[in-house]
């Protein structure tokens, strides 16, 4: 069995893009892993900003009450964009896939994970929101374990009205931009935080923070699943990640493999090679496991 053979499919994040895998694809395809990213649907190439961000003068007035272009876009056309994305990797990677999401791209790798479960070696969450069965991203916005999260100091305007959540990515508040760059890059340094935040788009499609999620024991639960957590994350606080592990091995079954890093919501941006080293060894120990249990 070639390690060479394993593939890697990388999911973002909410307001992120796919180039937040730049540093860790070219470390990961020199070790002869497949990789693939993508911008899901309303993120990236596909994102549309209100017009009201570019209109000078600005009118934050207008900014937070326009509604969103992304406002239409659904869970299901990420999951379905994802699964197609997967399926494109079983022929790079003999299939064995390894599906990692970061942030809020936990709620999509959990529904790919629930409709193709034959298809995926691990599943792997960075810092990533996995949700029980049956309860919306929303609902977990709004727990107690996300009080210290940073985001609500940066929301702008109602999301059921604008249906998105948004952020003023063109912000020139120095106390609105350095709570930007705490929630998401807290260890990055200044020049990487400009990088990062002009790849940002403003709107996530509120759709996503409705939608149950919808993982069950058989399917789901039968694929070995990865938590990666990160220890100095504003954005999603540490209590809550292991609330998340906690609440799923609970009512899944199994246990969710953890592993650690001492980083902000970005590891991919702050430490490329400690995470890629964490994703290649899961990737490592599933193979492993897979040929044992074919013996």
């Amino acid at each position: 069995m070639s390690l060479s053979k394993a593939a890697f499919v990388l999911v973002h994040g909410g307001f992120h893009n796919h180039s937040v895998w730049d540093r860790i694809t070219p470390i990961l395809e020199a070790q002869g892993f497949a990789v693939l990213t993508l911008d899901l649907p309303g993120a990236g190439v596909h994102a549309v900003a209100p017009t009201s961000l570019g209109s000078r003068p600005f009118d934050p007035d207008a900014f937070a009450a326009e509604r969103s272009p992304m406002a239409g876009v659904t869970q299901e056309e990420r999951t379905k964009a994802v699964v197609a994305l997967v399926k494109e990797a079983a022929s790079l990677g003999d299939g064995k896939i390894i599906l990692v999401g970061h942030s809020a791209g936990g709620l999509t790798i959990s529904a790919v994970t629930e409709q193709v479960p034959e298809l995926l070696l691990a599943v792997v969450y960075l810092s990533g929101f996995m949700l029980p069965n049956g309860m919306p991203l929303l609902a977990m916005l709004q727990h107690e374990t996300m009080s210290s999260a940073l985001g609500r100091g940066l929301f702008v305007g109602d999301p059921v009205a604008t249906g998105a959540t948004r952020i003023n990515i063109e912000s020139t508040d120095d106390a609105y931009r350095s709570r930007l760059k705490a929630m998401f890059y807290g260890d990055a340094s200044d020049a990487e935080f400009v990088h990062a935040a002009s790849q940002l788009h403003c709107d996530e499609p509120v759709a996503g923070a409705v939608t149950p999620s919808a993982i069950t024991p058989g399917r789901f639960g039968t694929v070995p699943r990865h938590y990666i957590r990160c220890t100095q994350d504003y954005a999603i606080p540490l209590v809550c990640q292991d609330h998340m592990i906690t609440t799923v091995d609970g009512s899944i079954g199994g246990n969710t493999t953890l592993h650690t890093l001492e980083s902000s919501h970005s590891p991919f941006l702050s430490q490329p090679a400690a995470l890629s080293k964490i994703l290649i060894d899961i990737c490592v120990q599933s193979l492993a496991e897979q040929s044992a249990e074919a013996l």
